[in-house]
């Protein structure tokens, strides 16, 4: 009998370790694949001149990023569905390069008022992202997509002086968001949810949220 109940506490106990690990999230917009692929051969471009590491992953829109227990991951999902099921599609609009001296280079969004909008919307719920006053959620009120970062001040100035002079557009619907997740210390991301927007009125989201 006591055997018995040794694998099913070591099962309860990696279960409750697994609640209290914590996670790195990013909510994002991401390009449809031929926009996607573009960026990325941009990416790989700029790293193979100017000797950068590999950005770890696909070419996006950043809303928020945060960190959280997995335990609060749940109620986190349950008021992004219902954030996204009143959200309508957006169109996001891409034009030329900008950049964060001295660290950041990357491709201007120009349509920010919408996603600045939705942005606000998802603010209403940076207390369930918030893990303590150190772990605080970052939103992001200037989207923009992102070719190269950490760069060193050589790495910087040569690629803006290149970047600055080059041209480009782009645009793509954004019809859904996801939430990112990794583990703490992990590389790779993986998708939590895909949240499709779906501009419903506030009685079916409401339905749907008490139901």
């Amino acid at each position: 009998m006591k055997q018995a109940i040794k694998p099913i506490a070591a099962t309860l106990n990696e279960n409750y370790k697994k609640q209290l690990a914590t996670n790195e999230y990013q909510l994002i917009l991401s390009p449809h694949e031929e926009l996607r692929n573009k960026v990325l051969q941009m990416r790989q471009a700029f790293q193979e001149t100017y000797q950068t590491p590999p950005l770890m992953i696909k070419p996006h829109v950043t809303l928020v990023r945060f960190t959280q227990l997995a335990l609060m991951e749940e109620r986190i999902l349950q008021r992004l569905r219902t954030i996204a099921m009143g959200h309508c599609p957006l169109k996001v609009e891409l034009k030329d390069f900008g950049s964060l001296p001295t660290h950041s280079i990357f491709i201007n969004v120009m349509s920010k008022l919408p996603i600045r909008d939705l942005v606000t919307e998802i603010r209403d719920i940076q207390r369930l992202m918030k893990l303590d006053k150190e772990n605080k959620p970052h939103f992001l009120d200037d989207p923009n997509l992102l070719i190269a970062r950490k760069l060193q001040p050589w790495q910087y100035e040569k690629g803006w002086l290149e970047y600055s002079n080059k041209s480009f557009t782009g645009r793509f619907i954004a019809d859904a968001m996801l939430l990112l997740k990794r583990r703490q210390g992990d590389k790779n991301w993986q998708i939590a949810e895909r949240f499709a927007f779906q501009n419903l009125p506030v009685s079916t989201r409401q339905g749907e949220l008490f139901a």
